[in-house]
């Protein structure tokens, strides 16, 4: 189990060091529109998991939409700071 801003410094660090094994460096590489298409994709999962799919599957879902959510804040370079100042 990881904490927000743990799977952050994580995502961060693997981009930082270009990991040519990380499937989320190549994904973050692809830019906001790719990173963008999976975050609408995957914003209606969690939809459909709240109206379908009870609480487990729910949340299985926003964890991936979080992943899909930071990997933009990377891409633009939009650290966890900036989100907090807007909360």
């Amino acid at each position: 189990m990881k904490s927000f801003e743990e799977l952050f410094a994580e995502l961060s660090a693997k981009v930082e060091s270009g990991d040519p094994e990380s499937s989320s460096v190549a994904y973050i590489a692809q830019g906001a529109h790719s990173i963008g298409k999976k975050i609408v994709e995957e914003a209606a999962e969690v939809w459909m998991a709240a109206e379908h799919e009870g609480n487990a599957r729910t949340a299985e879902e926003i964890s991936q939409l979080l992943y899909h959510l930071q990997a933009l804040m990377i891409a633009q370079g939009i650290s966890l700071d900036e989100v907090y100042e807007q909360l």
